[in-house]
Formats: structure tokens, C-alpha cells, sequence
């Protein structure tokens, strides 16, 4: 019964403060998204029930999950790693250990998400967030919870495996960190905002940049990076033109995920 009562008491306290997050979103997107707008739309209710039902949902259950599996990769990397390893990266300044734990995590967010347009099994679920056909701030929690929990996995895996990360509470704070910047970009880079920054955007992703990764026409399966271009360009997937796609979601005739690009 008490353990029941705890339960009902987080959850309570993590729907309250989603809450909160969605209320400031609203307050920053919604206007921003009425006077800058890439291209107006209408947003059926039904479209807008769902995204809110997922944004709560992909809020809760893909890092209640990966928190319990990063535990357990954790242990497994105390047990099989030197000492010396995580010894080292915790002896790293704050500053520092983080900036390296952002690149480290982005390159595992990026080769987990391209695998997901490559593997027809992870394309199943990652297909979800390409499905609306209308970019808004909101989208950036449109997915399958399985497809979140895959491509955290591939970005935090390799944290806990390094020694930048670890089951202690200090050693906690940094993958909270990833995933706390990772998700506020996320809503940005996902906002229907003509916004264009310039050089800036071979340093930093940006509106343009990820609608380009949403478009359903050709060039198809570019733009992997969620808030870092260069490995894209690194990667030969950049794709970033003047303008913007005409069309988004999935097109009829796309082509299967084992018939596409490298």
C-alpha cells in the first residue's frame, strides 16, 4: 500500500511538472508559431488530442525505462571496465565532462537514428514521428515510446560505458543534462518557424535544418544531427538548400528503408 501510494505521488509530481513545461512551450511556440510561421495550418483537434496524450506519455515512460536499463549498463561497466577509466572521467572538470558527454551523446543520437531509417524492424517505430504532415513545436514528442527508448539508449549508452555517467546520483546529473538540452532543441528544431541563422546553422541545428530531415520528397533520409550539422556533413548526410521542403510526412511511394540511401 505505501509502495503504491509513493507510486501515485511521483507520478503525480511528474505529470504536475510536465504540466508546467507544456504551459511555458504553449507560451513561447504558440505565438511565435502564429506570426513566423514556415506556412500556416489548421491543426485538427483529434491531431492536437493525440500529440498532447504522446507528449505526456514519451515524457514519462521512455526515461522511466532507459533510467532502469542505463542502471543496469552501468553495473555491467563497473564490472568489466578498469578503474582507472571512470576515475578519470569523474576527476574531469564539470564544464568539461559535460561538453564531451553532449558530442559523445550526440554522435550515439545520431548513427541510433539513422539506423532507424535503415533497419526496416527500428523504421517501424521511428516511421510514427515521420507520419504528421504538419511541423509544429509539438511533434518533437509524436513518436512510438519504443523508438525513444532505442535512440536514448544509442546516445547514453556509451556515457555509461566511458565512465561520463554512473548509477551514483552525481554521476546521474550528466545524462539528466543531455536529455533536459537534447529535449528543449528538440522543440525547437521541430517549431513551424521560418527562422534562418545564418553561418550559425553549420554549428547548431536549427528549424530548417530538421525540416529538411521531415520533408516527403527527394533527397530523402538526410539531416540525422539533432543539435549538432557538422556530423552530417561528416557523415555525407547534410542537406540544408535556401528554402524550405513543400511537403511533409510520408510519401506514398517512399521507398522501403533497405531501398534507401546510405
Amino acid at each position: 500500500m505505501n509502495q503504491l501510494l509513493a507510486y501515485l505521488i511521483t507520478f503525480a509530481v511528474n505529470a504536475g511538472r510536465l504540466s508546467v513545461w507544456l504551459v511555458l512551450l504553449s507560451l513561447v511556440f504558440v505565438p511565435l508559431e502564429r506570426w513566423f510561421a514556415v506556412r500556416k495550418a489548421n491543426l485538427p483537434r483529434r491531431a492536437l488530442a493525440l500529440n498532447l496524450g504522446l507528449y505526456f506519455l514519451n515524457s514519462l515512460l521512455p526515461a522511466a525505462i532507459v533510467g532502469a536499463l542505463m542502471s543496469m549498463v552501468a553495473l555491467a561497466a563497473q564490472a568489466l571496465l578498469p578503474a582507472a577509466l571512470p576515475a578519470a572521467m569523474r576527476a574531469l572538470p564539470l564544464a568539461l565532462k559535460l561538453a564531451l558527454s553532449l558530442l559523445i551523446a550526440e554522435v550515439g543520437f545520431y548513427w541510433g537514428h539513422r539506423l532507424s531509417h535503415r533497419w526496416p524492424w527500428l523504421w517501424r517505430y521511428h516511421s510514427v514521428h515521420h507520419q504528421p504532415a504538419h511541423l509544429y513545436f509539438l511533434i518533437n514528442t509524436h513518436a512510438h515510446p519504443l523508438d525513444m527508448i532505442v535512440t536514448r539508449m544509442f546516445g547514453m549508452t556509451p556515457l555509461y560505458v566511458l565512465g561520463l555517467a554512473g548509477a551514483s546520483a552525481s554521476g546521474s546529473a550528466t545524462p539528466a543534462l543531455v536529455i533536459i538540452i537534447g529535449t528543449i532543441w528538440g522543440f525547437f528544431i521541430h517549431s513551424n518557424l521560418r527562422v534562418r541563422l545564418g553561418p550559425l546553422e553549420s554549428l547548431i541545428a536549427t528549424p530548417a535544418f530538421h525540416h529538411w530531415h521531415h520533408t516527403s520528397v527527394a533527397p530523402l533520409d538526410r539531416n540525422f544531427s539533432s543539435t549538432l550539422p557538422f556530423l552530417d556533413r561528416i557523415f555525407g548526410t547534410w542537406h540544408l538548400p535556401a528554402g524550405w521542403p513543400v511537403a511533409y510526412g510520408i510519401a506514398q511511394a517512399a521507398p522501403a528503408p533497405h531501398e534507401r540511401q546510405p
